[in-house]
């Protein structure tokens, strides 16, 4: 079995004091995909290039101590792609991509972070600028190889996806104009929500983020914000999840699944 984790890490130095690389080691994974590095190569380097025995390919945010994303992997890509050809967001360092290619196969791991519009109209309008562009990238992958996305979407699906679904109608993050762009995604795109496809029915167990104000992780009000997102292929692949909620490296929790899958 492949084992591919997500995680956001709120910074990567902050989630190593926390035990992430220990984690790791007890943990095994063939790949770990991570988002919200908040580094530069000059911090990474030197520390952070290997994990546990897994590789570390990064794109960093121009802005220091923002955003990032970065794939570790035990296996060698055939190529690394930063970016998506958007000069908006690839400043961000939002987009790597590993590919793992044959002359069988044409196959991508992709760790990406989508922007949050909770501080302000101003990033929900960047947001919204980012789903937009991202939307036909992905589509025009989808037409040229496999691929499964892993990452920090910001986005709630269904009312299933967080705890108070009535109450967050009007914030970013479960706003009626994202949910149709993820509903798109997986119907006219053809992706999958991977972990959906599994679990199609859990609510309080499915929550990857817990907000840092008042009992929220306490009380479990949570939300899923971190995905698998696959082509139909490979998301056919997979045979299980877990979420790891009680581990504590940064105010989302990894995301596991295995795939009967060989790089």
């Amino acid at each position: 079995m492949f084992k591919l984790t997500s995680l956001n890490l709120n910074g990567i130095r902050s989630a190593t004091t926390k035990g992430l690389e220990k984690w790791l080691a007890a943990h095994q994974p063939d790949c770990i995909c991570v988002q919200e590095v908040k580094a530069q190569e000059l911090d990474v380097s030197g520390r952070f290039e290997q994990l546990a025995g897994l590789r570390g390919h990064f794109h960093f945010a121009q802005k220091k101590g923002y955003s990032g994303v970065g794939v570790y992997t035990r296996h060698e890509p055939s190529d690394v792609i930063t970016g998506f050809r958007c000069e908006e967001f690839d400043a961000e360092g939002r987009y790597t991509e590993l590919r793992f290619d044959t002359p069988q196969r044409k196959l991508s791991l992709i760790s990406a972070y989508f922007p949050s519009g909770s501080s302000g109209p101003e990033r929900q309008a960047a947001k919204y600028r980012f789903l937009a562009q991202f939307h036909p990238h992905l589509l025009a992958l989808k037409g040229e190889r496999e691929f499964i996305l892993c990452g920090d979407v910001n986005i709630a699906h269904q009312q299933a996806d967080l705890k108070n679904w009535r109450s967050n109608q009007k914030n970013s993050g479960f706003l009626p104009e994202e949910r149709a762009w993820m509903t798109k995604l997986l119907d006219e795109a053809g992706l999958v929500d991977v972990y959906r496809r599994l679990q199609p029915d859990t609510t309080d167990t499915c929550y990857t983020w817990w907000s840092n104000r008042g009992q929220a992780y306490a009380n479990n009000v949570g939300w899923r914000l971190d995905y698998h997102l696959a082509t139909p292929a490979l998301a056919a692949l997979a045979r299980s999840e877990h979420i790891y909620k009680d581990v504590k490296f940064s105010d989302h929790a990894p995301i596991t699944i295995e795939y009967d899958l060989s790089l």
